[in-house]
C-alpha cells in the first residue's frame, strides 16, 4: 500500500493557472503507475492524466493541451500544472497509484488514494 498527500488546490479565476502536488509516503516513481482524477458534485470521478514507470503520459480529451502531469523523481512528488482554467474543472482533484494499470485514467484499476485537494475555478 501507498499513502498519498495531496496539495496545491485553491480558488483561481478563469484562465488562471495552479499547479498541484501528490506526495506518496515511498518512492514508487519507477514501478508504479499514478495518475489524477477528479470528481464534481453529482458526478463520477474521472481520471484526467496518468503517467507510467517510463514517464509515458495520457491525458483525457477535456484536459489536454492544459494540464501536464509530471514526476520529480528527486523530491518524490507528482504534480499537475493547469493553465487555461475552465469554472468546468471545478472538482475535488484525487492522486491515485497502481502498480500496473491494463485500462488508462480508469479509476477501477487503481487501488490507492489520497483525499483529495479541491479546486474552485469562476467565471
Amino acid at each position: 500500500q501507498v499513502q498519498l498527500v495531496e496539495s496545491g488546490g485553491g480558488s483561481v479565476q478563469a484562465g488562471g493557472s495552479l499547479r498541484l502536488a501528490c506526495t506518496p509516503s515511498r518512492n514508487v516513481f519507477s514501478t508504479y503507475t499514478l495518475a489524477w482524477f477528479r470528481q464534481a458534485p453529482g458526478k463520477e470521478r474521472e481520471g484526467i492524466a496518468q503517467i507510467n514507470s517510463e514517464d509515458t503520459t495520457v491525458y483525457a480529451d477535456s484536459v489536454k493541451g492544459r494540464f501536464t502531469i509530471s514526476k520529480d523523481n528527486a523530491k518524490n512528488i507528482l504534480y499537475l500544472q493547469m493553465n487555461s482554467l475552465r469554472p468546468e474543472d471545478t472538482a475535488m482533484y484525487f492522486c491515485a497509484a497502481a502498480p500496473w494499470v491494463s485500462y488508462d485514467l480508469e479509476k477501477n484499476e487503481y487501488n490507492n488514494w489520497g483525499q483529495g485537494t479541491q479546486v474552485t475555478v469562476s467565471s
